[in-house]
């Protein structure tokens, strides 16, 4: 379980920091939300890359690091639940990902398959 919790912990980490970096203002609006902001994403969609690049991840984060048992949180809720919750999640992202009319946007659909992978070993235990 310590390979899939690193990796999924190194992998969430990247996508955070994609997501603050686009909440940020980088140019990178054609490889997320569907491309459909080439450039840098207006204000809206920005705060939400903020939450999900400091908040979401983050959180996902501690769940990996409690199911593969680097780390114990018994303060969070559905502990076994969630992990399941976010194997789907990052499964969907993966189908959206392939689904994406931006081509530079399919190149996350190996980083959510792989997340969503080490999440299904991680809930399996």
């Amino acid at each position: 379980m310590t390979f899939a919790t690193i990796l999924m912990l190194v992998l969430l980490g990247l996508v955070a920091a994609f997501q603050v970096a686009l909440a940020a203002g980088a140019p990178w609006g054609a490889v997320a939300y569907g491309g459909v902001w080439p450039g840098v994403l207006p204000r809206g969609i920005r705060i939400n890359s903020l939450v999900f690049g400091l908040v979401v991840y983050p959180i996902a984060s501690l769940y990996a690091l409690d199911a593969g048992g680097l780390a114990s949180f018994e303060w969070l809720p559905a502990r076994g639940v969630v992990i399941w919750v976010l194997a789907g999640f990052f499964t969907l992202g993966t189908l959206a990902n392939l689904a994406s009319r931006s081509k530079p946007e399919r190149w996350w659909a190996p980083v959510s398959l792989a997340i969503a992978a080490c999440a299904v070993a991680l809930a399996l235990g």
